[in-house]
């Protein structure tokens, strides 16, 4: 049976939890479909393709990934006060709720998060929502594509 490799197309199920609390956040499982990527295209986080390479078919494992291997520390640059008067007019914000920002640079959307709604200004977190916490992924191989 062969084992995956980096470039490898495969099918998984997983379960991903907060190691500290223990609460899933993601699950291929409740989808229904397994989740297909090829190894080094860079779609996931580095930790949860290497847990995946010398798998078979049929192969459980379970996998602990440091933030810095999953979706890094926070960054408090990251964090911003932003005037009520430069969002939208069609926006009434609310805490988490979720909006885009421009980048100026190449015009690429950033996704952000509400953290805070004052008088005037509303504050926002372009830190990814996982971004600080460590991460568990219980794995199971279904297929190895050829």
């Amino acid at each position: 049976m062969s084992k995956v490799k980096d470039g490898d197309t495969v099918k998984v199920h997983y379960t991903g939890t907060l190691t500290e609390e223990g609460s899933v956040f993601d699950s291929s499982e409740e989808r229904g479909e397994p989740l297909e990527f090829t190894l080094g295209d860079g779609q996931l986080i580095p930790g949860f393709e290497e847990a995946v390479i010398g798998m078979q078919e049929g192969d459980e494992t379970t996998v602990e990934i440091d933030s810095e291997d999953a979706y890094g520390q926070r960054r408090e640059d990251l964090e911003l006060e932003v005037s009520k008067s430069d969002l939208p007019d069609n926006i009434d914000p609310q805490v988490g709720m979720q909006l885009q920002m421009q980048q100026q640079e190449n015009g690429q959307a950033i996704p952000v998060q509400i953290t805070d709604v004052e008088d005037d200004f509303v504050k926002l977190d372009a830190n990814h929502p996982l971004a600080g916490k460590d991460l568990t992924f219980d794995i199971e191989l279904i297929e190895l594509m050829d």
